[in-house]
């Protein structure tokens, strides 16, 4: 439900390859020029405020191509919601994209835009709000009006907003809590690591704080936090001088308001391992996600060393990661186990690292796909009919230990090799579209980068070994994470004491499984069953309580 469009960007206008040789630039009023990525000059301390303002222009230059991509990045996300209106932000985006322009409605708009194949859409993150606009050159002439229309005199219709509001407080009550265990894990733990703080809830709000909002508070917000001083212009493809000169010129007449966007909230920081666990009914499984403080992100050369310990350890997606070999393979526990050093966008829905979210504050996380309940287990495999905790325990040890290990002994030199070559090649397929190329030009101004992807590159090239285990052991750990864990109700309580007590977690297969297993395996069992974790705290919390 983030990704939201008056009509969803059509495949075939984003999965075109890129034209030669793009050229690169950011514009001011007096000045184009373009840029050369460089990897040695930059810094780690940046203020994302500066990439934003009048005529901040990334440029992406395709005279070979036929689209054109147009994104506009505002600096003002969930995290500038006021208390009590959370998910305002959200709600006017989704108004902007969903309820027309004072001269056509937005069935009109879907009607008109058709035979184009063009299309438009609002995400909304943590720290910014874009808004993608895609179309064929030969009809950009045509889109156009409809752009400057949503942007500078959207509709803001009652019927509409009685919609989009259902639609978002639909999502907060229910959606989010009975479409996916492992989407509800992955907010839940940002909820519990970013408590207190305005990077707690979710970007769609909470129950109560959707009710509250009401049409003058979007029109409100529009003015004072979409304005043109804190805006970042995109613009990518086969496009003229005086079109850009026109989109500047148009997107100046936004709200002159100097929204005051605030400070990024900071993770907390756990004492100990703490755990939550959320109990719902008729849950098929346990989802767990870790998360962790991490004070790195993209804007640092540590960076491109943290990116080879994850994809060792499990990059999203992939079957090669040692969690992915360990749970899934060897174990056949769940469908995949994976960790992250930054926010990953929609990660059920896409295999590649999504632009536009760019955040200045980050954690490390463990993500394990729903593994098995006692309940099921039981009623799967008379032999384990005497099993009172299901495998969430046993997984949240193996992974754990599984880190433990990169920290204390580090990558081979055979391990870092093999996988620096496989990120070097992969990052490549994260701009495999122009509106990616543009995406992420646009996040690497966020973090005081000209272009991220080609100075990973470099960074990547020039790494060794031991930078690698270096940073691994400067910023991860497992004695200090918060947990979340959603779960059936009738294994909340089990693993909760299981927990505390660290009690041992013996692996629960079916006699036949067991069987085939080689003895190396078992033998490590025995040891992940008894691997002591730093347990604090442990709460269960109903389901119908989170989020409110």
């Amino acid at each position: 439900m983030k990704r939201l469009a008056a009509y969803i960007l059509p495949v075939v206008l984003l999965a075109t390859a890129c034209a030669k040789q793009p050229q690169v630039s950011e514009q001011t009023t007096t000045d184009t020029t373009t840029n050369t990525a460089t990897a040695s000059a930059t810094p780690t301390a940046y203020d994302a405020n500066l990439a934003f303002g009048p005529d901040k222009v990334v440029e992406l230059k395709q005279p070979e191509s036929n689209k054109v991509i147009i994104k506009l990045m505002f600096k003002n996300g969930s995290m500038s919601d006021p208390k009590g209106k959370e998910g305002l932000t959200y709600t006017t985006a989704q108004m902007i994209a969903e309820s027309g322009t004072q001269d056509m409605t937005v069935s009109q708009i879907k009607d008109r835009i058709f035979p184009w194949a063009a299309g438009y859409g609002a995400n909304v993150d943590k720290e910014v709000t874009t808004f993608t606009f895609a179309v064929h050159q030969d009809f950009l002439n045509d889109f156009y009006p409809i752009v400057r229309g949503l942007m500078l005199t959207p509709a803001f219709a009652e019927e509409d907003f009685k919609r989009v509001k259902s639609n978002q407080q639909n999502f907060v009550d229910e959606v989010i809590r009975a479409s996916s265990d492992e989407e509800y894990s992955k907010k839940a733990l940002e909820d519990l690591l970013f408590r207190g703080t305005n990077y707690q809830h979710m970007v769609e709000g909470k129950t109560a704080s959707v009710q509250s909002i009401t049409l003058d508070d979007v029109k409100n917000h529009w003015r004072n936090m979409f304005t043109r001083n804190n805006l970042m212009i995109g613009i990518a493809g086969n496009y003229s001088a005086d079109f850009l000169n026109k989109l500047k010129a148009d997107m100046a007449q936004l709200s002159d308001v100097k929204p005051n966007i605030p400070v990024a909230g900071q993770p907390n920081k756990p004492n100990g391992v703490q755990v939550e666990i959320i109990q719902k009914n008729n849950a098929l499984g346990s989802a767990i996600f870790t998360g962790t403080p991490m004070p790195v992100t993209r804007s640092a050369d540590e960076f491109a060393a943290l990116m080879v310990a994850n994809s060792y350890l499990g990059e999203h997606r992939k079957s090669y990661g040692k969690l992915y070999d360990k749970i899934r393979t060897t174990r056949s526990m769940n469908y995949g186990d994976y960790s992250y050093i930054e926010w990953y966008d929609n990660g059920g829905s896409f295999q590649l690292p999504n632009p536009g979210v760019p955040r200045s504050s980050n954690y490390f996380a463990l993500w394990i796909r729903p593994v098995q309940i006692a309940e099921g287990l039981k009623q799967q495999y008379a032999e384990l009919k005497d099993i009172n905790v299901g495998h969430a325990h046993f997984a949240l040890r193996l992974a754990m230990r599984e880190v433990d290990n990169l920290i204390q002994n580090g990558m081979t030199q055979q391990d870092f090799e093999l996988t620096r070559k496989f990120l070097r090649s992969y990052i490549k397929l994260y701009i495999q579209t122009q509106e990616k190329q543009l995406g992420f030009l646009m996040d690497s101004r966020f973090y005081g980068r000209q272009n991220y992807i080609e100075e990973l590159d470099k960074l990547l090239a020039n790494l060794t070994v031991q930078d690698v285990n270096d940073a691994v052991k400067k910023y991860w750990q497992t004695e200090n994470m918060f947990v979340t864990i959603v779960t059936d109700d009738s294994e909340a309580e089990p693993l909760k004491q299981a927990l505390l007590n660290n009690t041992p977690s013996p692996m629960s297969y079916s006699n036949l499984v067991k069987e085939g297993l080689p003895k190396d395996v078992l033998a490590e069992d025995n040891e992940i069953a008894t691997y002591k974790l730093n347990v604090k705290d442990v709460q269960i919390v109903d389901s119908k309580n989170t989020f409110r």
